[in-house]
């Protein structure tokens, strides 16, 4: 195998370049790409682009976890799910 693109990325965020080759979104499953500034990796699919934390070299990958890409630091309650999360009873 060769080294993609953001193999100096994902090495240094403590995860092996042919780690990323391997992993995928797990929403779309659409390849990921490193974005070290942020120990993130970012889903590439036009229509997900949600970003998973690195933490301490370990991605992941759950979509409880994920967050927007390029939005405000912090996960959300809404992704990956089937609506809102819920709130109180309106009655």
């Amino acid at each position: 195998m060769t080294a993609g693109p953001d193999a100096a990325g994902a090495e240094a965020l403590g995860l092996d370049g042919w780690l990323l080759e391997v992993l995928a979104c797990p929403q779309d499953r659409s390849p990921l790409r490193v974005d070290a500034e942020r120990s993130e990796l970012v889903c590439t699919g036009a229509s997900c682009g949600l970003a998973f934390p690195v933490r301490d070299g370990i991605p992941v990958l759950l979509l409880d976890e994920a967050r927007p890409a390029g939005g405000p630091g912090g996960a959300t309650d809404t992704i990956g799910t089937d609506g809102p999360a819920p709130g109180p009873d309106p009655a």
